[in-house]
C-alpha cells in the first residue's frame, strides 16, 4: 500500500513466493478501502497471480474467491483489523488475533461508514399517537406490541438510525433495521448493548455488543464473530408488523409513536431515506448467492420455526391470499394479512391469541436468501 513505487514493488515480489488463492480478497478489500491507492499496480498485481482479468470489475475476483473452498490466510482476521482500522480504529477491536468466526470472514465487507456513523436511537422520544401530525395515513411504519404495550416506528425514522434501543412493555428491545436486506427485527436485549459496527455480511447488517465487540448477525440474532461467537447465545426475537400509519393507529388506538425530536439534523420526510436504493432493483454490495424465483427486492414474509427449514412467503402471494392455512415439516401455521399488508402468523390455527403468536418479518427476497439458501419459498 506504500505511495513509494520500489517499497511497494518489493513487498508484492515477495508476497508473490507465498501465493495463494485466499490473498486474492485481501488485495480486493485494500481496493475498496483506499481508493486512494495506485490502484493499476494492484490490479496488475492481481491479473499476474490469478491468470483472470477482472480489472473492469474487480468485485468478480470475489466471486471467484467464494466459488473456491475457504481457506483464509492464517492471519486474515488481524489484516481485516488493520486495514479497517483505517477506517475507524475502534474496528481493529473486531478482529484480534485468533478471533473465533461462523461465518466467512471473506465475506464480510466494509459498509461505507465507521463505527455507529448511522447513529442508533437510544430510549428515543415518543408522542401519542393524537399528538403525530407530521405522519400521513399512508406512512409506512413498523409495529411492535409488547405486553399490551403498542408503538410504532415510522420507516422514515428508523431508516436514518437502523437501531433503536428502547423499551416496551416493560422489556429493552433492540429494534434493528437492516435497510440493505429490507428487514426490521426487535430483539429482547437482554444484558447487552448494541451499536453499528460500520460493516456487513452478505448485504446484511452486523451490529455488535459493546461488552465483548463480538459482532452480531441481525438477521440470525446470533453472534457470528468475536468472543460469543461458539458461546450458544442467541436472542429472543418479537413480532413486528410492516403496515400503514393508518391502520396501526386504527387498531391500536393507544399506540404511542417515535417523535421526530431525535437529536439529530436528518430529513425525516417519508421516503427520503435510501430513495435512490429503493427505486431500482440493484444491489449496493455483493452477495455470495442469488436466487432468481423472485426479483432482488421483492418482499418476502420470513419465518424461522426451531428445527426446521426456513420458510419465506411472497408479500404478493399473502396479499391475494389474506387468511392462508399452511402446514410447514408438520406445523400448522395460519398467516392473517390485513388489508395494508400487516401479516401476523399464529401456530396451530390459534388465530388472535398471543400465545400462539409467531414472529415473523419482512425481508428483501435477495437478503434472506443469501442467508439462508434452503429456505421454503412459497409464491
Amino acid at each position: 500500500m506504500s505511495s513509494d513505487e520500489s517499497t511497494a514493488n518489493a513487498a508484492l515480489r515477495k508476497i508473490a513466493k507465498v501465493w495463494q488463492p485466499s490473498f486474492t480478497i485481501m488485495f480486493v478489500e485494500m481496493l475498496q478501502v483506499s481508493p486512494g491507492l495506485p490502484q493499476e499496480r494492484l490490479l496488475r498485481f492481481l491479473v499476474r497471480q490469478t491468470k483472470k482479468d477482472f480489472t473492469a470489475n474487480p468485485a468478480k475476483w470475489s466471486e471467484w474467491v467464494w466459488s473456491i473452498p475457504y481457506n483464509p490466510y492464517a492471519q486474515y482476521a488481524e489484516f481485516k483489523g488493520i486495514l479497517y482500522s483505517i477506517v475507524d480504529p475502534r474496528m481493529r477491536n473486531f478482529f484480534p488475533p485468533h478471533v473465533a468466526a461462523r461465518i466467512r470472514l471473506d465475506q464480510v465487507e466494509w459498509g461505507g461508514v465507521r463505527v455507529n456513523g448511522i447513529p442508533p436511537l437510544v430510549r428515543p422520544k415518543t408522542m401519542p399517537a393524537k399528538y403525530a401530525s407530521f405522519l400521513n395515513e399512508s406512512d409506512r411504519v413498523f409495529g411492535i406490541e409488547v405486553n399490551g404495550e403498542a408503538r410504532a416506528y415510522p420507516k422514515r425514522i428508523l431508516a436514518w438510525h437502523e437501531m433503536a434501543l428502547d423499551r416496551l412493555g416493560g422489556l429493552d428491545l433492540t429494534v434493528v433495521y437492516c435497510t440493505l436486506c429490507g428487514t426490521v427485527i426487535p430483539y429482547r436485549s437482554r444484558e447487552y448493548e448494541f451499536g453499528t459496527s460500520g460493516l456487513l455480511y452478505e448485504s446484511s447488517k452486523l451490529m455488535f455488543d459493546a461488552k465483548t465487540n463480538s459482532l452480531w448477525s441481525t438477521l440470525q440474532g446470533e453472534p457470528v464473530i468475536g468472543q460469543l461467537a461458539n458461546s450458544g447465545v442467541t436472542l429472543e426475537f418479537q413480532p413486528v408488523v410492516t403496515t400503514t400509519w393508518g391502520e396501526w393507529r386504527a387498531d391500536h388506538p393507544q399506540t404511542t409513536v417515535l417523535s421526530l425530536e431525535t437529536g439529530y439534523d436528518r430529513d425525516y420526510g417519508e421516503g427520503v431515506a435510501y430513495r435512490d436504493y429503493f427505486a431500482t432493483d440493484d444491489l449496493m454490495f455483493q452477495v455470495s448467492r442469488a436466487d432468481s424465483r423472485l426479483r432482488n427486492k421483492d418482499e418476502v414474509l420470513a419465518i424461522r420455526l426451531p428445527g426446521k427449514k426456513p420458510l419465506a412467503f411472497s408479500a404478493l402471494y399473502l396479499q391475494k391470499n389474506p387468511k392462508l392455512t399452511y402446514i410447514h415439516e408438520g406445523v400448522p401455521l395460519e398467516i392473517l394479512t390485513s388489508p395494508h399488508g400487516a401479516n401476523r402468523v399464529y401456530r396451530g390455527g390459534h388465530a388472535g391469541e398471543e400465545s400462539a403468536r409467531v414472529p415473523a418479518y419482512r425481508a428483501f427476497w435477495f437478503g434472506w436468501f443469501a442467508q439462508f439458501p434452503n429456505t421454503v419459498l412459497v409464491k
